[in-house]
């Protein structure tokens, strides 16, 4: 009988945003597809470097070995890499000792049907389109981005870090389109009006719900994961915020209602592996200091 993957915490991730292939990325983009096969072909066995979303794949997985030993999390590699320049990969991913054992391949063709098909909870990579179709699937996704000049190795992946704009990211859109129609007050007074009433569920709702539940297997003091809401709110506009997490009975174990500081500082503080913002003027900040995504807006069907 085939086994599923239904029970497990299933993350995709592209080799781009789990190694750092920016070399390799230039090349593709600037002498086409056949001089990138190649160089990967004669280097497939060099091992590259991690790359942005490393430290975070690495402690999910070692959530696998933890007391109680079970099968907690799924990582799967998803590229559109062909399967012959794909060895360089799997190669790195032996070189780390990563337990990654599952890929798809696409060589060019659009990832979201598998995405899909793979239950996938969690989708990572550096390309836009394929975040795009991810986020229109349904499926959280961060478009992450990849600095070739930074150490990811030494991020550290004792505790997992995670931070969440609120927003478009854990919330729908439905009261940041108020704030960009009718301004700051229009937006306040609505979530002031509404207080009492949760917030229609984001891209990133479903997936904080399962971290949250992740979370509630290990003893209070023993919790290998940390959130944290991370939002441009403020008073009066936080308590709808508060409410809604409650109704959907999940934790956030840090927040902050910046009120339009800046989020970089706070992250960096934090020592998130990853943060998710809606909008490029947060998250390509924050990405000088901490792994950061951008979670592109839902297109209509």
């Amino acid at each position: 009988m085939p086994m599923n993957l239904e029970s497990r915490l299933v993350v995709g991730v592209s080799s781009r945003a789990l190694f750092n292939l920016t070399k390799e990325n230039e090349i593709f983009e600037k002498e086409g597809v056949s001089a990138y096969c190649r160089y990967q072909v004669e280097h497939e066995k060099e091992a590259l470097a991690p790359g942005p979303g490393f430290a975070l794949i690495k402690a999910l997985l070692d959530l696998n070995n933890l007391p109680e030993k079970k099968e907690r999390v799924e990582v799967i590699i998803m590229s559109q890499n062909s399967p012959d320049t794909s060895l360089r990969v799997f190669n790195t991913i032996a070189h780390y000792g990563l337990n990654i054992s599952r890929a798809v391949l696409a060589s060019g063709a659009s990832l979201a049907p598998y995405l899909e098909a793979f239950k996938t909870d969690l989708f990572l990579s550096a390309d836009e389109e394929d975040v795009q179709s991810a986020v229109d699937s349904g499926i959280a996704a961060g478009m992450i981005y990849c600095d070739g000049a930074k150490d990811y190795l030494k991020a550290d992946c004792s505790k997992i870090r995670i931070a969440f704009d609120g927003d478009a990211v854990l919330f729908s859109d439905e009261s940041e389109a108020i704030f960009r129609s009718g301004g700051l007050k229009a937006f306040e007074e609505n979530e002031y009006r509404n207080a009492l009433n949760p917030l229609p569920a984001g891209p990133f709702a479903k997936f904080l719900k399962i971290i949250s539940d992740l979370q509630s297997e290990f003893p209070l003091d023993q919790v290998p994961i940390r959130t944290a809401l991370v939002t441009a709110r403020c008073a009066p506009a936080h308590e709808r915020v508060i409410r809604t997490l409650r109704a959907w009975n999940v934790r956030i174990d840090e927040a902050f209602f910046l009120g339009g500081l800046a989020k970089k500082d706070v992250l960096k503080a934090f020592g998130a592996h990853i943060f998710f913002d809606d909008q490029e003027a947060y998250a390509i900040p924050a990405a000088q200091f901490v792994p950061s995504a951008r979670v592109p807006y839902r297109h209509s069907a």
